[in-house]
């Protein structure tokens, strides 16, 4: 019997969120403010986007899309353990909802950017998949970062010159 869509996603998420933590995990501390290019974000402020886009994520999933945001987001935090620890509490809090909704409210609903400056509609789950591969997306970026502040780059979805396979 195979799982139902909302634990095929469940378990997807466990599975990305613990190579997104092994990534920021080997991040070194001391290179938190390393910012490869004048339109990149530093590594912190890269890292705590993981934070905000499960804030975001239980807004629109709750279907309170934000529409014409103004203000300032919260800030990182300095200390990287914090941070982390920011990052764990966002994705449990965030996996907590999904688990606890009902599987035909996975069906309904949410407002979300669709493209370019276009809000429209789409189901909860795939607004969840779409949140899920935006980690991943930046999860790639932040290998990047750790590449270039001489860190070692976990295995991700296979070797790496740090993790060899063979």
């Amino acid at each position: 019997m195979s799982a139902s869509a909302k634990q095929q996603f469940l378990d997807t998420y466990d599975r990305e969120h613990a190579t997104t933590m092994s990534v920021l995990r080997a991040y070194p501390e001391d290179k938190l403010d390393l910012t490869p290019h004048e339109k990149s974000k530093s590594a912190r402020d890269l890292a705590w986007v993981f934070v905000m886009e499960r804030g975001l994520g239980e807004m629109v999933f709750n279907n309170r899309f934000p529409e014409g945001m103004t203000g300032e987001m919260p800030q990182a935090p300095d200390d990287w353990g914090a941070l982390l620890g920011a990052v764990e509490k966002a994705a449990a809090d965030f996996r907590a909802l999904v688990a606890g909704t009902p599987d035909a409210e996975l069906d309904e609903k949410v407002r979300f950017f669709v493209a370019p400056k276009t809000i429209g509609e789409m189901t909860r789950m795939d607004f969840l998949w779409f949140l899920l591969h935006d980690e991943i997306h930046h999860r790639g970026q932040f290998s990047v970062y750790l590449r270039m502040a001489d860190a070692k780059v976990p295995s991700i979805y296979g070797p790496t010159a740090d993790e060899p396979w063979m």
